[in-house]
C-alpha cells in the first residue's frame, strides 16, 4: 500500500510562452515554445512525492479522451498508482490552457470537466485506510465532492489513524468558509497559500488567520506566502521561514511543489522549521522549469541543493528521514 494517498483534480495542461498580451480578435499571435503537461492539485502534488521517492497513489477522474490517456500515462511514467483513477463517460478530461508572461507570471482558462464529476464512492476507501497519510487535493471546485462529502472521507481517514492533509483552489464563488466548515476538523494540516487563508478566515495577518483555522480545528497551518516564503503555525509553535532565490522560469505549480515537500518533511518525522524548509526547496527546484512537475528533482538532488543553501546538517538529516 503507499504512504501517500493524493485524491482531487487531476488536469491536462497545455501551456505556451512567453504570452505577454492578447492577440486581437481574429488574429493569430507566436509564441517561442508550447507544450503540455499534467496538472491538478492532486496531481502534481502526487508526482512532487514520487520524484522525492514517496511510494504514492492518485485517486481522481478522468474522460474516455485522449487528455486522459496523456494524464494517466505521464503519472504513470512518473512511478504513481493510478489504480485509483476512475474514468467518466459523461465528461471530458478536465484542462487548463495556461499563458505564462515573459516574467514568469500565469493566467489560466478552465475547464472544470470530470474533476465535477468525482464523489465519494469514486474513492477507493481502502487505500485510504492503509496509507500513513491522506491529501485532499483541490477544495472548493469539485461540486460533487466539496463540503459534507469531503468531511465524511477526511473522518474516515483520521478514524483509520491517517494523517490527513488538505488544500484548495481559489473559489470563484466566495463559499469559501461554507464548503470548508464541515472539512476542517478533520484536517490534521491545512495548505493554502496566504491570499487564500484571507478569503476563508477575513483576517489579514498570517497569525490571525491560522488563529481562526485553528479554531476550527485544523492541527498545522502552513501558508504559502510566495517571495516571501512561507510561515506554518501549530498549538505549540509557529515560524516564518525565507524562499530561497533561483531563476524562476514558470511559477506553475510551485504551490503544489510545496505541499510535497511539506508532507515529506512530515513523515521524515522533523522539526517544524526544517519540514517548511524543505517545502520551499521543492517549490523552488518547480518554478526552475516550464510546467507543473518538470522542474521537481529527487530527494537526493533536492537535499544537494539544501546543503548548498544551509549546509552539511541537511545530510543528516536526509539520513534521518523515516521515509
Amino acid at each position: 500500500m503507499s504512504q501517500v494517498v493524493c485524491a482531487g483534480i487531476v488536469v491536462a495542461d497545455v501551456w505556451g510562452r512567453p504570452i505577454d498580451a492578447q492577440p486581437e480578435h481574429g488574429r493569430l499571435m507566436l509564441v517561442d515554445d508550447m507544450g503540455m503537461s499534467i496538472g491538478g492539485c492532486a496531481a502534481n502534488t502526487g508526482i512532487g512525492l514520487a520524484k522525492l521517492g514517496v511510494d504514492t497513489s492518485i485517486i481522481g477522474k478522468i474522460g474516455r479522451d485522449g487528455f486522459g490517456a496523456f494524464v494517466r500515462e505521464a503519472m504513470a511514467a512518473e512511478g504513481v498508482d493510478t489504480s485509483g483513477i476512475a474514468v467518466a463517460d459523461e465528461a471530458n478530461t478536465s484542462a487548463t490552457m495556461v499563458m505564462i508572461d515573459s516574467g514568469g507570471e500565469r493566467t489560466f482558462i478552465h475547464c472544470i470537466g470530470a474533476n465535477a464529476t468525482m464523489k465519494p464512492s469514486d474513492i477507493d476507501m481502502d487505500l485510504v485506510r492503509n496509507a500513513q497519510l491522506f491529501h485532499f487535493a483541490g477544495a472548493l471546485v469539485m461540486p460533487g465532492f466539496d463540503g459534507e462529502p469531503a468531511a465524511s472521507v477526511m473522518k474516515a481517514a483520521q478514524e483509520a489513524g491517517t494523517i490527513t492533509s488538505l488544500d484548495v483552489v481559489w473559489d470563484d464563488t466566495g463559499r469559501w468558509m461554507e464548503l470548508l466548515e464541515p472539512v476542517l476538523p478533520y484536517t490534521d494540516i491545512f495548505l493554502p497559500s496566504f491570499s487564500e487563508a484571507v478569503e476563508i478566515t477575513g483576517k489579514n495577518t498570517p497569525e490571525e488567520a491560522s488563529e481562526v483555522l485553528m479554531a476550527h480545528g485544523v492541527k498545522t497551518v502552513a501558508l504559502k506566502m510566495g517571495p516571501e516564503g512561507c510561515y506554518v503555525r501549530t498549538a505549540d509553535e509557529e515560524v516564518r521561514v525565507p524562499a530561497f532565490e533561483v531563476c524562476a522560469v514558470d511559477g506553475t505549480g510551485s504551490g503544489d511543489a510545496f505541499v510535497a515537500g511539506f508532507l515529506l518533511g512530515t513523515l521524515a518525522g522533523w522539526e517544524l522549521r526544517d519540514v517548511a524548509r524543505m517545502a520551499n526547496a521543492v517549490g523552488a527546484m518547480c518554478v526552475t522549469a516550464p510546467g507543473a512537475t518538470t522542474g521537481l528533482k529527487s530527494f537526493s538532488e533536492t537535499t544537494d541543493f539544501l546543503v548548498e543553501q544551509d549546509g552539511d546538517r541537511w545530510r543528516g538529516l536526509a539520513k534521518s528521514a523515516r521515509v
